[in-house]
């Protein structure tokens, strides 16, 4: 645990300051390194992201809790960046809630969030989105808190009633995950200055928001509001693929490799793979 301590801690006081920080999209060591040598405050891996990377597949769980704590550990170790991860429904119920806190915490993050939606998608479903009842979804926070170690930890209860029932469900889901001993309330598609307002009024924990509407993305605005952390999307991944795509077909069509202008230089290259720091280690021991 001392390893992550200092990280986790910095992510506590994110959520105990009076300001709003948009994190980093992350998907490896490498996005990691480059987001906290720009000063991201905080890095964000997501389930979606997460079963991109590792599976090449749609966000629809098929992602096992073991490989997205994997890839969550590859990311931690790569440096000191606070990780909040996005652990969907927990891989199950309120037992698998606790096995997914234990792995994820062992991985290194500085917080997790717990979702109250009804996954993998259920026969009959066409793929449209349901949540638990709230019942059981206060009975999954239960579970997370009970089955964290570290107390700096951060455990987030999150719900997508704002996009999937309504804003006053979503006020009633948030309160009563509040008092399940989770520290911060995550809201999923809060579109509107009105729903937000109607929310901060309601809800004392920290926020943090995901799929926020045009209308509220200001940061000044977010935090008077309560808002500690703001998602801003996944773009990172979505242009790293692209780079690649658009790369492979310049070589595949014939551009010579000394032509490619858009790969990153030696020097960046260096820098995020710390080959000086690999280069020094071998002067030393080898």
């Amino acid at each position: 645990m001392p390893r992550w301590q200092a990280r986790r801690e910095r992510f506590r006081s994110v959520l105990s300051g009076d300001q709003c920080v948009y994190p980093g999209s992350v998907f490896d060591p490498i996005s990691a390194r480059i987001a906290e040598e720009l000063g991201f405050e905080v890095g964000m891996f997501a389930g979606s992201v997460a079963s991109m990377t590792v599976l090449g597949a749609p966000d629809l769980i098929v992602l096992t809790l073991t490989e997205f704590a994997e890839q969550a550990h590859r990311i931690c170790r790569a440096g000191n960046l606070p990780l909040l991860c996005d652990a969907d429904h927990g891989y199950g119920n309120a037992l698998n809630v606790m096995r997914t806190v234990e792995e994820l915490e062992t991985a290194g993050v500085a917080g997790l969030s717990i979702e109250d939606t009804e996954l993998p998608s259920p026969y009959g479903s066409n793929g449209k989105p349901r949540l638990i009842s709230m019942e059981e979804g206060v009975g999954k926070m239960r579970a997370a808190v009970a089955a964290r170690q570290d107390p700096a930890l951060v455990i987030a209860g999150r719900t997508s009633a704002p996009s999937m029932s309504s804003i006053e469900d979503a006020i009633v889901r948030a309160k009563a995950y509040s008092s399940t001993g989770v520290d911060a309330i995550f809201l999923v598609g809060v579109k509107s200055r009105a729903d937000l307002d109607a929310v901060a009024a309601e809800v004392k924990l920290p926020l943090i928001l995901g799929g926020a509407g045009k209308e509220i993305m200001d940061r000044e605005l977010l935090a008077q509001r309560g808002v500690r952390i703001c998602l801003q999307g996944h773009q990172p991944f979505a242009a790293a693929v692209r780079a690649a795509h658009d790369t492979l077909r310049a070589l595949r069509e014939g551009t010579p490799p000394e032509k490619i202008e858009t790969a990153a230089s030696d020097e960046l290259m260096r820098r995020f793979t710390r080959n000086y720091d690999y280069a020094r280690w071998m002067k030393d021991w080898l």
